[in-house]
């Protein structure tokens, strides 16, 4: 395993990890080519990522691909965006089944054409049982809008009458939130340089580790990938409890982390 070489190490991977895959429009604009360029050079790091994360056990991992907010760049990026999704879920589909990985599309899907609707829903369907690991592709997706629609879900149970507002519970919450299956994410890694979650995963990030990369998507490789892991395996997560107590906890081999 790159850059994860011991066992003692391996017992700590993340079961879940969450990509804001950020810069590839600056990476173009670096060599002098259009910000599309770019985009289509970083559909190859989201191949590694997800050899990667195969490869090294990781149960989970979620791409954050197209934001409620990126239908305000020029319609021509847009446009280019759309055509490679469309293409990705063309071509992957095979090879995402072939290797026993899961591929689920969150977010507002409704804003998308009917093809690329259709598309995904027959991707999601063609990969369904697979269970090594579960590819989460986050697109048109804002953390806002997750959390605003689990509530107004829940809203309408109580109208219905099906449950009280006061029965309503954190858990209730994330069971009808985009990622309700599966467990949280451990890691956050975050490239391109800048140093926030722009809306993404609100909820479901509470005690995540973050990992802030200069690295520019495009140039994102398994040692990148590796480096962030190594940095969250050395971490000592708390969880709201002392060191003190992590280390009693840990030594009575009573600790969960999940």
């Amino acid at each position: 395993m790159t850059g994860i070489e011991t066992e003692q190490l391996a017992i700590r991977l993340p079961r879940h990890v969450a990509i804001i895959m950020d810069g590839n429009g600056r990476w173009a604009e670096k060599q002098g080519k259009r910000r599309t360029h770019g985009h289509r050079a970083g559909a190859e790091s989201v191949r590694r990522a997800i050899t990667f994360a195969r490869r090294n056990g990781i149960e989970a991992l979620t791409l954050f691909a197209f934001s409620s907010e990126n239908w305000n760049r020029p319609a021509q990026e847009v446009n280019l965006l759309m055509e490679l999704f469309m293409g990705v879920l063309k071509r992957e589909v095979a090879e995402l089944a072939a290797h026993d990985i899961r591929l689920r599309v969150i977010g507002d899907v409704t804003r998308f054409n009917s093809r690329l609707q259709k598309r995904i829903k027959e991707a999601e369907a063609a990969t369904a049982h697979n269970s090594a690991l579960t590819l989460n592709i986050a697109a048109n997706y804002g953390g806002r809008w997750d959390i605003t629609q689990a509530t107004q879900q829940l809203a309408e149970e109580v109208a219905q009458g099906r449950i009280a507002a006061s029965d309503i519970t954190e858990t209730m919450i994330s069971e009808h939130l985009s990622l309700a299956s599966g467990p949280e994410p451990d890691l956050l890694i975050r490239t391109g340089g800048e140093i926030r979650i722009s809306n993404f995963l609100l909820w479901q990030l509470a005690y995540a580790e973050l990992y802030f990369t200069d690295v520019l998507w495009p140039d994102f490789d398994e040692m990148t990938f590796a480096e962030a892991v190594d940095s969250f395996v050395r971490r000592e997560r708390r969880f709201g409890l002392t060191s003190a107590q992590i280390q009693q906890l840990a030594g009575a081999g009573a600790l969960q982390e999940d």
